[in-house]
């Protein structure tokens, strides 16, 4: 039973992420899946339940050649930051998004809503995703860390778009374990 209460906590955390308001939050114009395929780390996000404690988290996206993205989420956590926690998933573009709106699912039935709402349109160099709820945020770079100037722009377009900003929590990238 202990073990089946986190898988209920994330399930549930899940559900409602997808369930969310769906009031209409804008994207970027569109995401090359190409480009945007490769490691991410995550530089800051809203606290979620299914990420409690988890620092050096990434997420890996892989282009296939069928209709999804493959998604490999990884994290650390404890207090040494010496256990790993990983989840494997799938990201489905929207029809009409030009990719900047896909649907993860990590779970049979369950997609949730995976905005792109900033983005280094140059480089891919780093990124912003949420949700129409407002619930979700996450702020991604190709690198552990992101200079202070994009952060502070994106966490303003991120206010902008009616997101709390002051829930964001940056993540402890010191991987060097």
């Amino acid at each position: 039973m202990k073990t089946l209460i986190p898988v209920i906590t994330l399930f549930a955390g899940c559900l409602l992420y997808a369930c969310g308001n769906n009031a209409e939050l804008p994207t970027v114009t569109q995401v090359d899946l190409a480009r945007y395929a490769g490691k991410w780390y995550e530089i800051a996000s809203f606290p979620t339940s299914f990420q409690k404690d988890c620092q050096c988290t990434t997420a890996t996206y892989t282009q296939t050649d069928k209709e999804y993205v493959k998604v490999y989420n990884q994290c650390r956590k404890g207090p040494s930051g010496s256990k790993t926690t990983d989840i494997e998933g799938k990201a489905f573009p929207v029809s009409g998004s030009n990719n900047a709106r896909l649907k993860v699912q990590f779970f049979p039935l369950i997609k949730a809503p995976y905005y792109v709402i900033g983005l280094d349109s140059v480089n891919y160099q780093y990124a912003m995703v949420g949700a129409p709820s407002r619930n979700y945020l996450w702020i991604l770079s190709r690198n552990p860390q992101l200079e202070p100037e994009i952060y502070n722009r994106l966490t303003n377009k991120a206010s902008e778009l009616g997101f709390d900003v002051n829930r964001l929590k940056r993540t402890i990238q010191d991987c060097s374990l």
